[in-house]
């Protein structure tokens, strides 16, 4: 079905549909096109969050899937950074909790399939350009910020999208068409809406509405008030002409997409924070390495602050590198007095899970760095880590949604002010501190004083009570309704 010519009952100009049906025709020229080829599913214990999350992965197998649709649900998937998995870990573990299996569908997992060299090929553009957006001033005022604000926002660009991902339908051949689906980015529900799928959820990210995360023939959910009445008018998503809105059926706002075992402790996390403050014991601040790799003149900033506090047993650093070990290596050449105080876990989730649990209740000193060349490993750590650390550190991306109180740095691309926003306007963040001089007088406002983190902490506890973040629960309650 032509999803690109008319959206929403919104019919596209001429020479958008024209230049939508030509970037997929490029895609075919580029990586080809695999529509009539048949691929089979086998699905395999996850080794890192089989057991904990009840997580299996699809991946190509002789044989056609065999699957139980009335207690699974399937979570299509991209890694493309590392917000995409940490949603859908949510996702994934919500289900759990609801005595649903989870199969993890990552489209970007399939070598040599048309689906994963495009998506390959898109990620690498974007890791490229949110690097650059960081070392260039210019590069991000002039391009960067447009792009992830104004470009991604029009519906020419769901148009072309469109087009684009009903080149990617060829693995979805052995899943039940009316199998729960629950996409955390957009291509991989699209593809399901074009592969015939009837049940697909299309989980959005972010707090800036944008046309990039339409699916039409989906059931989108969103965040937060502002995403929905944005997505529900299609705000600003074509300047020359009003629009017709999303139909009510199409829309939901659910919460912040929150893991089970994170939401189910809130109350005990934020109480075990208030008695670190009130016996006096050392602050710890979980810093976070994004997907892309920038940021890293900001978080040598961060890190030399803490330094001064750490050794006086004032401070405790957790960083999660996720799987970029050479920003590690890289942070150290630039601080080398890090050697004396840092212990390494790399490569040994085991021992990463083990550290987590003891810190809860238990005693930490010094910088502890982590470091996975697993992904499931590298994203799932920081889970780990939020729940035994006091203050995260973090871009306002998918983590400024989680319940723990943050601190947020510069942005990487427009679209994610909108998150430092929600967190502070539900007091379970700060602001979004832009120069490395308002993020070292927030730390230092932090580090001396007891009221920031209280305060974030009560947010929090209200938060849950009002449902904040309900949102993967309710996203799962969703897929699986019949």
């Amino acid at each position: 079905m032509d999803r690109s010519s008319v959206i929403f009952g919104n019919r596209m100009k001429e020479s958008d549909v024209k230049s939508a049906f030509a970037k997929a025709d490029s895609m075919i020229k580029k990586f080809g096109d695999d529509r009539d080829r048949v691929y089979h599913l086998g699905a395999a214990d996850n080794s890192v969050i089989g057991d904990s999350l009840g997580v299996r992965v699809l991946e190509m197998a002789d044989e056609p899937l065999e699957i139980d649709k009335d207690k699974s649900i399937v979570i299509g998937n991209i890694r493309m950074g590392f917000g995409h998995y940490r949603i859908s870990m949510a996702i994934a573990s919500a289900a759990h909790s609801m005595g649903y299996t989870p199969y993890w569908f990552d489209l970007n997992s399939f070598e040599g399939t048309t689906a994963t060299k495009i998506i390959t090929s898109q990620n690498e553009l974007y890791s490229l350009g949110s690097r650059i957006s960081q070392k260039s001033a210019v590069f991000n005022k002039a391009v960067w910020e447009p792009v992830n604000t104004e470009m991604f926002r029009k519906l020419s660009y769901n148009a072309a999208d469109q087009a684009v991902s009903e080149l990617m339908t060829a693995l979805y051949r052995d899943l039940p068409k009316d199998i729960p689906f629950a996409a955390t980015h957009v291509w991989p529900a699209q593809a399901a809406v074009h592969a015939g799928l009837t049940n697909v959820v299309n989980v959005i990210p972010d707090n800036w509405p944008m046309a990039l995360h339409l699916a039409e023939g989906s059931v989108h959910t969103v965040q937060t008030e502002n995403a929905y009445l944005g997505y529900k008018v299609l705000r600003g998503m074509d300047k020359t002409r009003a629009l017709r809105p999303m139909p009510d059926e199409d829309i939901v706002m659910t919460g912040h997409y929150i893991d089970h075992e994170l939401v189910s402790n809130i109350e005990s996390d934020c109480a075990r924070r208030e008695q670190r403050l009130d016996s006096g014991k050392a602050r710890r601040y979980l810093l976070t390495i994004g997907g892309a790799g920038a940021q890293q003149d900001i978080f040598v900033s961060v890190i030399r602050q803490l330094i001064k506090h750490i050794r006086k047993e004032k401070a405790v650093l957790f960083v999660n590198l996720g799987d970029h070990c050479e920003v590690w290596e890289s942070i150290k050449k630039r601080l080398p007095e890090l050697g004396e105080l840092t212990a390494e876990h790399f490569d040994d989730f085991e021992e990463t899970r083990n550290f987590a649990l003891e810190a809860l209740d238990g005693e930490v000193s010094g910088v502890h760095a982590f470091c996975h060349k697993d992904i499931f490993a590298a994203v799932y750590s920081t889970n780990l880590l939020m729940r035994c650390c006091d203050v995260l550190i973090t871009k306002p991306s998918e983590l400024a949604f989680y319940p723990v109180p943050k601190l947020m740095i510069k942005r990487v691309g427009g679209h994610e002010a909108w998150g430092a926003i929600r967190a502070a306007e539900l007091g379970d963040g700060t602001f979004e501190c832009s120069t490395v001089r308002e993020i070292c007088t927030m730390l230092n406002i932090i580090q001396r004083e007891d009221s920031i983190i209280r305060f974030m902490c009560e947010n929090i506890v209200r938060n849950k009570e009002r449902g904040i973040y309900n949102g993967a629960y309710k996203a799962v309650e969703l897929a699986v309704r019949k």
